[in-house]
């Protein structure tokens, strides 16, 4: 973990895999011994949200914030009070799980007043095998895009281009080659570049010490 704000507002693109990369970023903070708030602000896409992990991840001693109307089967794309809770309590780590696209964004809008600058940080996930974010001006577009509805400037990319359970190497140079591009052009810094943990020992050296690797704990066994 290098030295992130205290809270961490995770963004990016559907299928960017932003909410797994949140997942395991809250299981490290954990592991090094951090008070750990994860609050799912998700309230656009309905499947694959870190609240469903709520079980596994508080048994790690991780506080999983979700939905606000639950009951009968039903769970609402609705935003819980509860979310307040790390972002005034300076003792959380807080992770923001947040909707993947600019709409999904609106939800922070709310919280504007609680983001100032070195108090947060908010990390732009890109997934290079993602169309709609394959290229740099497609990829700035899309940052700008959600600084706007989110009151809230992004100041770090995480480079998180995979195929899931089939990601390689290459995967994980072609979203670093293009993460150094949108970096040139726009100044943000490439916190991490995440991959799966098999994979680790055979990344190239000029990813430096800014690796991440990743579990997948959204991905069921009999998933691909």
């Amino acid at each position: 973990m290098l030295n992130d704000n205290r809270i961490r507002i995770i963004i990016g693109h559907y299928g960017s895999g932003k909410t797994e990369f949140s997942v395991n970023y809250a299981v490290k903070l954990a592991e090094e011994g951090k008070k750990v708030a994860l609050a799912d602000l998700d309230v656009v896409n309905l499947y694959f949200r870190s609240r469903e992990k709520a079980e596994i991840l508080e048994a790690m001693g991780i506080r999983v914030i979700g939905g606000a109307i639950k009951g009968s089967g039903v769970d609402l794309p609705a935003i819980t009070g509860e979310v307040l809770t790390p972002l005034q309590d300076k003792s959380y780590e807080a992770v923001l799980d947040v909707g993947g696209n600019p709409q999904g964004a609106r939800t922070l809008g709310r919280y504007h007043s609680y983001f100032e600058e070195g108090e947060y940080d908010m990390f732009f996930v890109l997934n290079a095998n993602r169309p709609e974010t394959g290229t740099v001006e497609q990829a700035i577009e899309y940052i700008v895009k959600i600084q706007d509805v989110a009151r809230a400037k992004v100041t770090g990319i995480i480079n998180n281009t995979h195929l899931l359970k089939s990601t390689t190497v290459e995967d994980v140079m072609k979203g670093y080659n293009l993460a150094k591009e949108v970096s040139k052009e726009t100044g943000l810094p490439i916190k991490y570049n995440v991959c799966l943990e098999t994979l680790v020992d055979k990344l190239p050296e000029e990813l430096g010490d800014n690796v991440f690797p990743i579990n997948l704990y959204m991905r069921d066994e009999w998933m691909l």
